[in-house]
């Protein structure tokens, strides 16, 4: 089986988080899913997750930090997910470079989402305060959420 290191952009403007549809064409292609990508080999994971908002949106994500990562398998691969919390400087419009679609939601609207399976379990661990890490970084964002 396919194993896969990959960075995803959580990505706050207020109370809201940036999500974007998977590319057309692409493993799991119109799911809603926190933009990212597949590492490079020897790439950290703030270089890779600004690399891959840079290509796939436009922007330039500032301040990347490790809020968690998440091991989730597929039929066909396993991914080990780091969900990198960050911020877009205020002028900043993301764009969807690969024919996605972007979106701004609340944590209310997340679980309405047709979500890809790693990211919905990240959207548990937002709606269940019992069961966030112990980090300053994860205090923050559910209180700015909230």
């Amino acid at each position: 089986m396919i194993e896969l290191d990959v960075c995803a952009a959580v990505i706050r403007r207020g109370n809201r988080l940036l999500l974007a549809t998977r590319p057309p064409g692409s493993h799991l292609a119109g799911k809603w899913e926190f933009p990212g990508g597949k590492c490079h080999p020897g790439e950290t994971l703030e270089a890779c997750i600004v690399r891959e908002i840079q290509e796939e949106l436009g922007v330039t994500m500032l301040r990347p930090v490790l809020l968690c990562s998440l091991r989730h398998t597929y039929p066909d691969k396993a991914i080990h997910l780091h969900f990198m919390l960050g911020e877009l400087a205020p002028e900043a419009v993301p764009h969807g470079h690969e024919g996605q679609e972007c979106g701004w939601f609340a944590r209310a609207e997340l679980g309405k989402l047709d979500l890809a399976g790693a990211d919905a379990e990240f959207v548990r661990l937002l709606t269940t305060p019992a069961d966030i890490p112990d980090t300053p970084a994860w205090h923050s964002l559910r209180a700015a959420l909230a």
